[in-house]
């Protein structure tokens, strides 16, 4: 796509692809709500294909507690998800963390499940896309459509997903430079999420953690701390799967522009540069 026929596009759909915490929520909210359907994946991913997951594990702990058991098998009580694009938490939550029980950890058989479930509901969230461009516009009124993908959509190697958003959006990937990823790095010492990883991937990494902690099995793993070791890694193991696909089916920006735009021309500069 050129300059000048991204700028004349009437119904412009941009998919932002990077890490998790490099900006690209926070871009696609500086545009007008009243012109841009925000797409949010995470959130497709919660309320759809992993709403009754979500759901059940929520249940599994309220039946550990007497006073809420006794309540849930009479039909006194109801739990839901209060999921929204803002508060995602319910996902992360399914997602847990690898390690000891006690501390709220997953056992490995239970969080790769979980893992392989998560990876079946990103794929249809990306795949739906493509319908989700047209009811924004015939349904909802909007001119514009912003696919906020989650950052682990570079590791589903499905080559369908991939090519339903290269046919039906202007793939922009969000690049930071080395301070940025540092600061990724630290927010995720200071503050560990579970993360989706390629099976290969993890149990090379939790081989090695293992070996490295002295530890006998992943059950004497301490859920956070394995978080912060693996994350420069998993840092490191996406970025060239990252600049790949956006070699291959769109462009990249980098991530420090991103963060000065305040407003959609900005927006629209600073992705017609990137054409050029």
């Amino acid at each position: 796509m050129t300059r000048s026929e991204f700028l004349s596009w009437p119904h412009k759909a941009i998919t932002l692809l990077g890490m998790s915490g490099v900006g690209k929520t926070t871009l696609a909210y500086k545009l007008p709500r009243s012109k841009w359907f925000h797409y949010s994946g995470d959130y497709r991913i919660g309320t759809k294909y992993l709403d009754e997951p979500i759901l059940d594990n929520i249940k599994r702990q309220a039946m550990k507690v007497d006073f809420l058991r006794d309540l849930l098998r009479s039909d006194s009580i109801y739990i839901a998800s209060n999921i929204s694009v803002h508060n995602l938490e319910p996902v992360a939550t399914f997602l847990g963390k690898i390690g000891r029980t006690d501390l709220d950890g997953l056992p490995v058989k239970e969080f790769k499940k979980r893992q392989k479930l998560h990876r079946t509901a990103e794929i249809g969230a990306m795949r739906d896309v493509e319908e989700f461009i047209v009811k924004a516009q015939e349904i909802y009124g909007y001119d514009h459509f912003i696919n906020d993908a989650g950052g682990s959509l570079v590791e589903l190697d499905d080559e369908r997903t991939i090519k339903t958003l290269a046919d039906n959006t202007l793939i922009l990937y969000l690049k930071p430079d080395q301070q940025l990823e540092r600061e990724l790095v630290q927010r995720a010492i200071d503050d560990p999420k579970p993360l989706y990883y390629q099976e290969p991937f993890l149990d090379k990494k939790l081989a090695e953690y293992l070996s490295e902690a002295e530890l006998e099995s992943p059950e004497k793993v301490v859920p956070d701390e394995f978080v912060r070791w693996i994350f420069p890694a998993l840092v490191a193991h996406r970025r060239p799967r990252y600049e790949a696909l956006a070699k291959e089916h769109g462009y990249t920006l980098n991530a420090r522009l991103a963060e000065a735009i305040t407003g959609e021309q900005d927006f629209l500069d600073c992705v017609a540069s990137v054409l050029d």
